[in-house]
């Protein structure tokens, strides 16, 4: 077979085209039609629910309630998170490439290329319109800025001008004064060139981009299954001349393309996305003319091989080959479907129109029959006779205070009547509360499941009113696991363009530490998982659930210790549970109120742990040390005890000593009274004899002699006393040392042996 040429293979591509073309035009009334009913627009449903002039245009808008009430609870679930992805690694040594672009993807590349709008918007499409379309790419746009810098020097205008990219629109040269210091030091004023330019940059951007493909620009053949089964898909936008020259398009061949045709079925349904905004026909300028711009990947053998390859195919102004822009091999689609509810082998889903819109319509009927009814109760028709009332436009126009007045001599009562309507618009409650019941039983939304009216179960029992609640969560749970899944191409193909397009290092403010990432060294493969654990119930439903997590980790750690439990709960378990209990609190920023745990120190942290003594050594320590203290103690109050006994010992041998000594001494003084006495009367008695002088004298000798001898027996007395005091300082010396003879033997056996040894 052999390879065809370009002219075969655009011909095959425009078929290909067509038949995309044919089966989007097909679909587009259903996408009319679902977005007139959320918008509730009267003129646009006129087209589906009439209404007669003169009668209630009320609209029962019940597409729009159910879409609202459900949309919040996918948003929170899906994008809610922190992490709205987390990659697994697929090979061994992944772990830390899988971390490093879980964190890179959700904290960096989504915010840059308005990642969570786009999954917004896809989301949006799926709950209103089946399917919404999501494409991921490497963006490349050169952008062109003016700017103004005036007051440079010679140095700043070489630097601002030395890019290639920098063109110079005008230049203009001045002498400027400025002061310097001169050479004695004082301020000097000189004159330097100062430089006024206006330059134009050329800026070009390379940045990864998701975006929500609108579903009247989107192509693909009616027999695709699955987005990677269809021969063609792609888009057909109608872009500005200058926004592909952005684009980085040949802007030779972007003017040689014709005009945008019109479109009428594609027009009309970009008018009802649009709503009234009018679009002008004419461009002022050719650079604002709109052309017909085809991004294409087409599955076609064009090498002959007899395997068709996909290929992506760009052309500007029609499927021709003169207008073919590229054409290159592809390696895989760059596109993913997100539906909130599959049709089994159909690529297109349902959406909640599909269920609600002839609720509505049948709502819509009853709610303008019920104000016609109201209106005729309230403005009733009048019966009048012919030519009997003066002024006729008192009854047609009636006023406050207007009076009408009849011809003279006729009955005012039988001039005026009213034609009597029957009142029928309470009838048409019943059947409106039953629509309602019918909407909750098709799509299990109400207001009770959607949280909006706390008073809406108070009438029931506690498992009605549970299981009410619960149906419309399992339905919304059953959306977000559907929509979930439909995201995981988005992710995956994300990671690969980063891969591939970054080719440095780059360095990022995470978490308030500056982190640098290097995918050029991450597996391509790996798999995403979309974050939806806590799926779609209630905050409180949320938060209860991961109260019991936590409480039952803590038990397993307090049950089996931190050893055996640490093996059932890991620290980063532990981090994920209190994390999304801030998540499901409301509060977005775990780190404000968590840090994630450092692997490293943790194994530090429990290294020390297992080196310090176990619960039973340290209770087995503080018992020895215990009863040491105890024996301690004991010991000193023996002591305390011999030392009082030792004393009591030696104040009474020292008191006995004292008694003695006292004695001795009133025994002598008594004595020396006694001997004075006796001399005297001697004296006397010599006296009164009138004996001799030398009898006198002999007296004086005795009484000498007499003083001598009471002397000698005083010394005496003297040297007894001191005789006693010595005996009693030496049985204080052996009582001492037989109370260290006692403490010796008190002391413990392991002293008495060191003692033995030394």
């Amino acid at each position: 077979m052999a390879e065809l040429d370009n002219a075969a293979l655009c011909n095959i591509v425009s078929a290909l085209v067509k038949d995309a073309k044919d089966y989007r035009d097909d679909r587009a009334d259903d996408r009319i039609k679902a977005m007139a009913f959320f918008d509730g627009d009267a003129d646009k449903l006129q087209k589906y629910i009439p209404a007669d002039d003169g009668r209630s245009r009320v609209v029962s808008r019940d597409v729009r309630s159910a879409v609202k009430k459900v949309l919040p609870s996918l948003y929170r679930t899906i994008l809610g998170n922190d992490q709205i992805v987390e990659y697994q690694p697929v090979g061994e040594g992944d772990e830390a490439s899988a971390e490093q672009a879980t964190d890179y993807i959700n904290y960096v590349a989504l915010p840059e290329c308005d990642g969570r709008q786009a999954i917004e918007d896809a989301i949006n499409d799926a709950v209103r319109l089946r399917n919404g379309i999501l494409k991921w790419w490497q963006e490349e746009i050169t952008d062109v800025k003016v700017s103004l810098h005036t007051g440079l020097d010679e140095m700043a205008l070489a630097q601002l001008l030395e890019s290639d990219d920098v063109e110079v629109l005008e230049h203009s040269e001045r002498m400027e004064t400025v002061e310097v210091a001169g050479e004695d030091g004082m301020p000097q004023a000189v004159e330097i060139p100062a430089h006024d330019v206006k330059i134009k940059r050329r800026v070009t951007t390379s940045k990864p981009r998701i975006a929500a493909i609108p579903l009247e620009s989107w192509l693909i053949h009616p027999d695709a299954i699955r987005l990677e089964d269809s021969p063609i898909l792609g888009e057909h936008t109608k872009e500005r001349r200058s926004d592909l020259v952005k684009m980085g398009w040949d802007k030779d061949a972007i003017w040689l393309a014709p005009v945008a045709g019109s479109d009428s079925d594609q027009e009309e349904e970009e008018d009802a996305r649009r709503r009234d905004i009018e679009q002008e026909d004419d461009a002022p300028q050719k650079a604002l003319d709109e052309i017909d711009y085809y991004d294409l990947l087409v599955r076609v053998d064009k090498d002959g091989d007899g395997i068709a390859e996909l290929r992506r195919m760009v052309f500007a102004g029609g499927i021709n080959e003169k207008y073919l822009l590229e054409d290159t091999e592809w390696d895989e689609v760059n596109y993913a479907d997100i539906v909130s509810e599959r049709r089994p082998h159909q690529w297109e889903g349902n959406s909640i129109p599909d269920d609600v819109i002839e609720i509505q319509r049948v709502k819509t009927v009853l709610l303008r029959q019920t104000m016609d009814n109201l209106y005729w109760q309230n403005n009733l028709q009048p019966i009048v006779q012919e030519g009997q009332i003066v002024d006729m436009s008192a009854v047609t126009q009636p006023e406050f205070g207007k009076p009408i007045r009849v011809s003279q001599g006729i009955d005012v009562r039988a001039a005026v009547g009213y034609n009597t309507v029957p009142m029928v618009a309470d009838k048409s409650y019943a059947m409106l509360a039953y629509m309602d019941e019918e909407m909750t039983d098709r799509t299990g939304i109400s207001d009770a499941s959607s949280g909006l009216a706390p008073d809406a179960l108070q009438n029931m029992t506690a498992k009605a009113s549970a299981m009410v609640e619960q149906a419309g969560i399992g339905q919304t749970e059953m959306m977000v696991r559907t929509i979930a899944n439909s995201l995981k191409p988005v992710f995956r193909g994300l990671l690969k363009l980063i891969i591939q397009h970054q080719d440095k290092p780059r360095t990022v403010r995470l978490r308030d530490e500056w982190v640098t990432f290097d995918p050029r060294s991450w597996n391509a493969s790996m798999d995403a998982i979309v974050n939806v654990g806590l799926g779609a119930g209630t905050r409180e439903r949320d938060m209860l659930a991961m109260q019991q997590v936590i409480a039952l980790q803590e038990r397993i750690l307090a049950s089996m210790g931190p050893g055996v439990g640490m093996q059932y709960v890991s620290p980063d378990n532990l981090y994920n549970a209190m994390a999304k209990l801030i998540e499901a609190s409301g509060l977005r920023s775990v780190n404000l109120y968590l840090s994630k745990p450092d692997p490293q120190a943790i194994q530090q942290a429990m290294q020390q742990q297992s080196q310090q003594p176990s619960p039973e050594e340290i209770k087995a320590k503080a018992a020895m040390e215990l009863e040491q203290v105890r024996a301690q103690a004991k010991m000193q109050v023996e002591q305390a005890k011999l030392q009082a006994k030792r004393e009591e010992y030696a104040i009474k041998a020292q008191a006995d000593a004292s008694k003695e000594a006292a004695q001795m001494d009133a025994d002598l003084a008594t004595k020396l009274q006694e001997i004075e006495a006796e001399a005297v009367a001697r004296m006397e008695e010599a006296v009164l004899r009138s004996q001799t002088e030398r009898e006198a004298q002999a007296v004086d000798l005795e009484r000498e002699a007499m003083k001598q001898q009471t002397e000698y027996d005083w010394m005496a007395t003297q040297e007894r006393i001191s005789d006693k005091r010595i005996m009693a300082d030496v049985q204080r010396t052996q009582m001492a040392e037989a109370g260290k003879a006692l403490d010796r033997q008190r002391q413990p056996d392991g002293n008495r042996q060191g003692r033995s040894g030394r």
